[in-house]
């Protein structure tokens, strides 16, 4: 009788490895055969809470506040307010410690944000896990386990809690994270004594380990922090993700702007004395000048740009889960792709049989029917095929039951037919059902008794099945030639024709399984495949197809104009995964596949020679993924791998960017990846591409932005302090015009949408210089614009003999709109700024209205007027300023309107 289920939680203190798997159920109030009802579950989890390792208490507003204080600008800035106050400048020393004060407030609002959104990521790529639970095999969050749920475990899951082994076949676990191990463990169920070490528990599993071969039930005896890995996280502070080159690089940036700012500092200071201006001025702006020498926005935009790409590609179905995978996005040049469910479809259907027959000969039956309801007809030679057949009844037979998927029925009439478990043997399943088999009786009245799970290795798997009246059989499923080895030397004519027809259904894209039968034979595990070779007998082919995604074909078009290699890797044979290829565009004329074996026996320098020729790896073993990766990086590639198995995991982990896929790929291949994607599409791997190269345009944009209206400010200084003028700016404008000014549309820039042409560019450079060529050019030309336009007014109205105070005002407003101006010209490299392009980025308009509004607040309020040093401006004369600043646009659009006319001649 089954125990029942209570409401009683295991006891902490049970040694669980020392009981009975029958004693541990009935401990855990866990029914073997329906896991826990919902009410208990519920209720365990009100009790225990959730399944999840203590995070670290979130940092206090205060601290996040006072942390904005700890930068060499900041101290430059106090040094200021304090040199204010000691001049007797009250009004400037309360302006500068109310930027301190906004600056600090907007870097903390930031920062949480930031934080906010990578906390939403996380829990996007939660572990997922699989139980029984009110007698239905159900996925959850790991968090929701409690104790006496009964998970269900495969190769390449992640084990989310302690839990007690029920039933396991062949269960192998990696307990390195745990124990130190290097090689996974073999599990088994029968109990051990209480006084056994952590690392000999055979018969348990521990949160943190991860399945690597096998299958198993185990009932869930400890949760969060009462399991090992608990106890120990609970010792131990969590690790902070190290900076990512890209932050290293701007680190690097900004302090070598601090050491070009203070070398200003003292410039300023010597031209000022060697000008006999009063000192307290000349130190005032020398320091104004230093800060506005450092990109003070840019800490800021770099983290929304993160952000903001982040979401954008979580958004689109790709889950970030390192940082760095951002910007090396951006520098792609290869990608490598799994073909099933990645490329393809992943809706299985089989619709070509092979049989053989005596002295070579053989049938073919075509199956009719798509998607998964086992509807259809089986056709031979135009006719409805004979399904008594014993012939194909055997087949079809052999396919249902070598098979661990299930068919599922539609819940109602506008649901569809379901596969719980792999899409190849669910459309085998179909397949029977087409056939006429009654799927619950025949595995009732062959029940299985044993079993060879599938290897990635041997390409095979085998179960042994008895019946009443009949000897026990072992039916083997698997890769054509892996199953012609076994049958080796059984009719030999049979199987070169067998050989023939595989490679021919393989040319016409179809993936092909082989199937056998060894009769009256008791298959012991232990022995392996090796026991059967020789003895087995064919029973005849399948030929399964797997549509390309129809988006795929556009994406590597895509990717081709980027620059960009798709490259094929698959457990395919080669002819069906060439064939897929070359329907997408990924392998072109004379562009061949390579299989497991070639590659063996490849010398590392041959295939790097060879690879730009390769566009397929077909038959591939999962450790060569690793190899392939390698040979694309020592060629200087930047690769994108995806994989999705516990194998995969290292090929993932030394890929630049590994992506697992979210819907087939194992809690281990997540683990080890850097990006997740949600659908298994090829398609959404290219768009996080492209937002990964949006992201790192934007931040370049900002760059080129701070960098050439920083430039300007110190230009238009130092050719008042070498002209002989008198200071154009006081310092307190300065400082208005580098964190208002800028502030309110530099974090806005971060947020531009693509351009259009981001997949018509060519990768970004590994090691991209953040002021490259390029941009340095771009700055040689509004540097000097912004300047002239800003000096060459005042010093034509200091001609005219206007009051200094209102010529002061009439400067700092003229800068402010050349900021105006320029930061539409940083939207785009070669687009005009004219036009809708502006209200493309709702952002950025209303920080530019923003910014308008507070420079009308500067020149209009009485109680500003008297801060910042500037008198009120007749309306009428603010036309002529924004007409003299638009010049800024115009050259740039000039610019620009060169270098598109350019393009169009070099495109022709």
């Amino acid at each position: 009788m089954p125990p029942t289920t209570t409401d009683d939680p295991p006891a902490a203190a049970i040694d669980w490895h020392a009981l009975g798997a029958d004693e541990a159920l009935q401990r855990s109030g866990t029914d073997p055969a329906r896991g826990l009802d919902a009410a208990a579950a519920v209720r365990r989890l009100a009790e225990h809470g959730p399944n999840a390792l203590p995070e670290p208490p979130p940092k206090p507003a205060w601290r996040t506040f006072a942390r904005q204080f700890r930068s060499p600008l900041i101290y430059i800035l106090f040094v200021a307010a304090v040199l204010a106050v000691a001049l007797g400048h009250h009004g400037d020393a309360g302006v500068i410690l109310a930027v301190v004060l906004v600056n600090a407030l907007i870097g903390s609002f930031q920062e949480g944000r930031a934080e906010r959104s990578m906390a939403a990521l996380r829990r996007l790529s939660a572990l997922r896990v699989r139980v029984l639970r009110d007698g239905h095999e159900q996925v959850l969050e790991a968090r929701e386990l409690v104790p006496g749920d009964l998970m269900l475990l495969a190769a390449g899951d992640a084990v989310a809690a302690d839990a007690r082994l029920v039933e396991e076949v062949q269960l192998q676990v990696a307990e390195a994270a745990l124990t130190g191990e290097s090689v996974p463990v073999a599990k088994a169920i029968t109990a051990v004594p209480e006084a056994t070490g952590l690392a000999d528990r055979h018969d348990m599993v521990y949160s943190g380990t991860h399945v690597t071969g096998g299958r198993a039930r185990a009932v869930v005896v400890a949760t969060g922090i009462h399991t090992e890995v608990g106890r120990i996280a609970g010792l131990t502070e969590r690790a902070e993700e190290p900076k990512t080159p890209l932050e290293q690089r701007l680190e690097q940036f900004g302090r070598a702007l601090v050491a070009a700012a203070l070398g200003l500092f003292v410039l300023v200071v010597l031209l000022g004395l060697w000008r006999a201006l009063p000192l307290p001025e000349v130190l005032m702006v020398a320091i104004s000048q230093m800060v506005s020498m450092v990109p003070e926005g840019l800490p800021v935009a770099m983290t929304i740009a993160l952000a903001v790409g982040m979401q954008r590609m979580a958004e689109r179905g790709a889950i970030i889960r390192r940082l760095s995978a951002v910007e090396t996005l951006g520098s792609t040049t290869v990608i490598c792709s799994d073909k099933t469910g990645t490329l393809t479809k992943n809706e299985m259907t089989a619709v070509e049989l092979w049989l053989p027959g005596a002295d070579g000969a053989h049938r073919e039956i075509a199956a009719g029917g798509i998607g998964y309801a086992p509807e259809g007809t089986l056709l031979e030679h135009s006719h409805p095929a004979d399904l008594q057949d014993a012939a194909l009844r055997e087949l079809v037979a052999a396919a249902a039951l070598c098979n661990d998927a299930e068919l599922l029925p539609p819940e109602d009439e506008r649901a569809a037919w379901t596969v719980l478990g792999d899409p190849t043997e669910g459309a085998l399943l179909v397949l029977a059902g087409k056939a006429g088999v009654e799927l619950t009786a025949l595995r009732r009245d062959a029940p299985r008794e044993a079993e060879l799970p599938f290897d990635s290795d041997t390409k095979l798997m085998a179960t042994r099945h008895r019946q009443a009246g009949a000897p026990r059989r072992v039916f083997i499923k698997g890769a054509p030639e892996a199953m012609l080895r076994l049958a080796d030397g059984v009719h030999d004519a049979t199987l070169k024709a067998a050989r023939r027809q595989a490679e021919a259904m393989a040319t016409r894209a179809l993936r092909v399984l082989a199937f056998g039968v060894v009769d009256d034979d008791v298959l012991d595990p232990a022995d392996g495949f090796e026991a059967l070779a020789g003895r087995v007998r064919l029973l005849g082919l399948v030929g399964q197809i797997d549509p390309p995604r129809e988006e795929v074909k556009v994406a590597v078009a895509e990717c081709r104009r980027a620059g960009i290699r798709a490259v094929m890797v698959t457990g395919d044979h080669k002819l069906t995964g060439l064939a897929i290829a070359r329907e997408l565009g990924i392998a072109r004329d004379g562009d061949r596949a390579v299989d497991g074996p070639e590659l063996e026996r490849m010398g590392e320098a041959e295939l790097r020679d060879e690879l730009p020729g390769i566009a397929v790896f077909a038959r591939v073993q999962p450790a060569q993924k690793l190899r392939i990766v390698e040979a694309l990086q020592s060629r200087g590639e930047v690769v994108a791998m995806t994989g999705d198995g516990v194998n995969d995991a290292p090929a993932l982990a030394r890929a630049d960017v590994g992506v697992a896929m979210g819907i087939t790929g194992t809690e281990v291949a997540k683990s080890a990846a850097k990006i997740v994607v949600t659908d298994d599409n090829f398609a959404t791997i290219v768009g996080a591409v492209q937002q990964g190269r949006v992201v790192y345009a934007n931040l370049k944009k900002v760059i080129l932005y701070l960098f050439a209206t920083s430039m300007a400010e110190v230009l238009v200084l130092l050719l008042a302090l070498l002209g002989g003028f008198p200071l154009p700016l006081a310092a307190v404008q300065i400082l208005w015009i580098n964190i208002v000014t800028e502030g309110t549309v530099t974090v806005n820039l971060v947020m531009d949408p693509p351009d259009g042409d981001e997949m018509r560019r060519r990768p970004v450079p590994r090691n991209d210089r953040l002021l490259g060529r390029h941009l340095l050019q771009r700055v040689a030309l509004m540097t000097p614009m912004i300047a002239g336009v800003t000096f060459g007014w005042f010093a034509w109205r200091l001609s005219q003999g206007v009051p200094e105070a209102v010529v002061r005002t009439e400067t700092f407003t003229v800068l402010a709109m050349c900021q105006w101006f320029n930061v539409l010209n940083c939207q785009s490299a070669t687009a005009s700024a004219l036009g809708p392009r502006l209200l493309r980025n709702h952002w950025l308009a209303g920080g530019l209205t923003l910014s308008v509004a507070l420079q009308a607040v500067v020149l209009y309020v009485p109680a500003m007027n008297a801060l910042f040093h500037t008198v009120p401006l007749p309306p009428a004369s603010l036309l002529p300023l924004l007409a003299l600043a638009s010049l800024v646009l115009w050259a740039e659009e000039l610019r620009k309107l060169i270098v598109r006319s350019a393009q169009r001649r070099e495109a022709a």
